[in-house]
């Protein structure tokens, strides 16, 4: 084996974000720059000779060209043995349960999540850790800094991998295993759920829609929901991955699913609409005239998860992210069990997990997923909502509508600015911080007194870490909520989230328009952070 010690220079912007480095596609093939990325990895780490290397992604365009470069350069550095998906594919869980289940000591899962793909679009790589999750902050500040002063990477001279052969091939020294990407993550959904339970329900007359947007849950949710669980062919729609996603967005949300939504609003529409993202970690949950938010898919989940075999005998806890609406903590504050709120981002989730403080972990950006894997899961979620509507033999919107008359409603939105600019996003959001300490006790329009103002700030509570700024919130004495961060899942510009939250007690009025009943909330936040006069945008890219 010949391992060529190639000389390079730094790239000065490859600081990873919420979920590992996503730029551009046409960033990442500037010369030496995949090499340079993944090298800084392998820098910071320690005690990896001989080990296992998971590799996977989500199909996009430049996949198969990056994996080749991953697995040369692990193999360089002294890897035993590359786990790889058939044709490069693995989407975000099943790369996390691979992990998990063969002992690897990590993986890289090249993905831009629900980024828009093709030649013009957007790439990316994230390190996840041994126990199948994102690598925390330590690793990925480490890896930054090599970035920024890295001279040299190591690469084995070894023809490609056959990515389509399964089976056991060589990069110089080192084993390279390619593995069916469905098989070991199909056997673990099986021992989560009743699929006998479901496939009565199907072998019933059920019927749903699985949009697998042209991404990598297609062939997933082809074996599991049609093979499996005998689901009518045809019931997964756009189910096979195309490194342009069909020259569609592969973010599983109202805008690009409309079309399913509106079907869903029909008489003849199917009874159940899904679908979940480019990597497969995010999901969309659609009844029959019933649009499920995020926040109450979550709560709604965690309510019921002892239905499913593999949480019957309950669950240890729930943690949500920052943003997410509150409607899990009631869930929790009935159930006894404890209740997390972390920063944004599934790594902040790893540490509850592993400690067994937490099973049910979610975020408002569509993200569910349990301690099944450390990282969220659109398929999951899936599955668990069909194991429910099974079990308590109710369609999508008299469950929720049973869960709001129990706990109350939280009315919730968020409102996305995308490609903002990033230099007026950031001052706008500084401009905010600085009104904080004025602002409780003020009162507002509308009766809105605020109870609170701050900067969210997470104390890890199983390793005592501290991760500052995560986001402005803004508490009322009535329970309402808003929240303003800049999210790090975009690649051009900046992205101004905005969510909004109001809340309805038990007996309270459900039935309201979701931006209606949030429009006093609306005009808050605009008045205070100017949101419109200062970006130029009359109103957000995205409501969800």
């Amino acid at each position: 084996m010949t391992i060529q010690t190639i000389k390079t220079t730094p790239y000065q912007d490859q600081k990873p974000g919420t979920s590992g480095l996503r730029k551009r596609v046409t960033v990442y093939q500037q010369p030496n720059y995949v090499e340079n990325y993944i090298q800084a990895i392998f820098d910071c780490l320690e005690g990896y000779q001989g080990q296992t290397l998971v590799i996977g992604g989500d199909g996009r365009y430049y996949n198969d060209v990056a994996i080749q470069k991953a697995i040369r350069l692990a193999a360089a550095n002294g890897f035993g043995r590359v786990l790889v998906g058939q044709n490069g594919l693995l989407s975000t869980p099943a790369a996390s349960h691979i992990i998990r289940h063969y002992k690897a000591f990590g993986g890289l899962v090249l993905s831009a999540s629900h980024n828009p793909g093709g030649p013009e679009g957007d790439f990316g790589i994230k390190y996840n850790v041994g126990n199948g999750g994102p690598a925390p902050e330590k690793i990925t500040d480490a890896v930054y800094a090599r970035t920024k002063v890295i001279d040299s990477y190591k690469m084995v001279d070894a023809p490609d991998v056959a990515l389509g052969e399964i089976g056991v091939q060589h990069s110089g020294d080192m084993i390279v295993e390619v593995l069916d990407p469905v098989t070991d993550y199909a056997a673990l959904m099986e021992t989560l759920f009743d699929f006998d339970l479901i496939r009565a329900l199907f072998a019933s007359g059920f019927r749903m829609t699985f949009d697998a947007m042209h991404a990598v849950t297609g062939p997933y949710a082809h074996r599991i929901l049609e093979d499996m669980l005998g689901a009518p062919k045809g019931t997964v729609i756009n189910g096979t991955p195309s490194p342009d996603f069909g020259n569609g967005h592969p973010d599983p949300n109202l805008v690009y699913c409309k079309p399913m939504h509106d079907l869903l609003m029909t008489p003849e529409g199917p009874d159940f609409g899904a679908a979940s993202d480019g990597d497969g970690d995010r999901n969309l949950i659609i009844g029959k005239n019933r649009f499920v938010t995020p926040s109450d898919s979550l709560a709604i989940l965690a309510a019921n998860a002892a239905l499913a075999p593999g949480y019957a005998t309950g669950i240890a806890g729930i943690a949500r992210s920052m943003p997410t609406s509150a409607a899990a903590d009631r869930v929790a504050e009935k159930l006894g069990i404890e209740m997390h709120e972390t920063p944004t981002g599934w790594k902040f989730f790893g540490n509850l997990l592993d400690a067994g403080r937490v099973t049910i972990c979610g975020e408002e950006s569509a993200g569910t997923g349990s301690n099944h894997v450390r990282e969220k899961d659109g398929l999951w979620a899936v599955l668990l909502w069909l194991n429910i509507i099974a079990s308590r033999r109710q369609s999508v919107d008299e469950i929720v509508r049973e869960h709001w008359a129990t706990y109350g409603r939280n009315y919730y939105t968020r409102h996305d600015y995308e490609e903002v600019d990033a230099t007026i996003a950031s001052q706008l959001v500084e401009d905010l911080r600085a009104q904080l300490p004025a602002l409780p006790g003020k009162n507002f329009e509308d009766d809105l007194q605020v109870a609170y103002a701050d900067d969210f700030t997470y104390h890890d509570p199983v390793d005592g870490s501290t991760s500052a700024r995560q986001g402005i919130r803004i508490g009322f004495t009535d329970g309402s909520r808003v929240v303003l961060r800049l999210s790090g899942t975009g690649t051009v510009g900046a992205t101004l989230r905005l969510y909004l939250e109001r809340y309805e007690a038990a007996d309270g009025r459900h039935d309201l328009d979701t931006q209606t009943a949030l429009e006093p909330l609306i005009a808050f936040a605009d008045q205070i952070a100017g949101i419109k006069s200062r970006t130029g945008r009359d109103e957000p890219s995205v409501i969800t």
